[in-house]
């Protein structure tokens, strides 16, 4: 996929082309669904949340966010973030209300730390704390954990130099490490 065909079409939606984001949405869609196969791609084959249910749902919150001036591909992948972090969560609270089955809550995100599997509601948990002591860090490890953006993409939809991505990222790892290890 071509971002900056995605670029034009919302930029063309936000001038008033209402078809423009009808023409959009495919083509994210596609780009999501590549990042669920990927997320979900190592659990085990009788997970219950399969990569198409979870591109679905965050699929429909995004259409629902009528309010939402999209501006790029990035900005738009960042929004989606947000909507498969909340899907993948419900999901593990679900599944952990109905039946204590640890393995339902993992999820391989193969960037975190060297796709060592992450307890969703764990990572969840974790990115709440880190919201509080530093929300630029937080809003970094959502785009790219869940959104699968590049440190340049990221640095676009945050309006920051991509050393700051860099520098926030890897201390937020460091972090993260920590901080998920007491989980384990």
């Amino acid at each position: 996929m071509d971002p900056s065909e995605v670029t034009q079409l919302l930029e063309d939606y936000r001038r008033g082309d209402k078809q423009a984001l009808d023409k959009a949405l495919p083509i994210v869609y596609d780009e999501l669904r590549r990042l669920a196969r990927l997320y979900l791609s190592r659990e085990r084959g009788d997970h219950t949340l399969q990569p198409t249910a979870l591109v679905h749902e965050a699929y429909m919150r995004l259409v629902d966010q009528y309010n939402v001036d999209w501006r790029n591909r990035s900005q738009f992948m960042g929004v989606a973030a947000q909507m498969m972090r909340r899907v993948l969560v419900n999901h593990a609270q679900a599944k952990g209300a109905t039946k204590r089955d640890p393995n339902e809550m993992i999820v391989e995100f193969p960037r975190i730390f060297d796709s060592q599997p992450v307890d969703v509601l764990a990572l969840d948990i974790a990115l709440d704390k880190l919201k509080l002591i530093d929300p630029l860090q937080e809003r970094i490890v959502e785009l790219r954990f869940f959104a699968g953006l590049t440190v340049e993409e990221v640095a676009q939809v945050i309006d920051v130099s991509e050393s700051t991505v860099n520098r926030e990222w890897a201390v937020a790892k460091l972090w993260l490490r920590r901080e998920l290890a007491a989980f384990s």
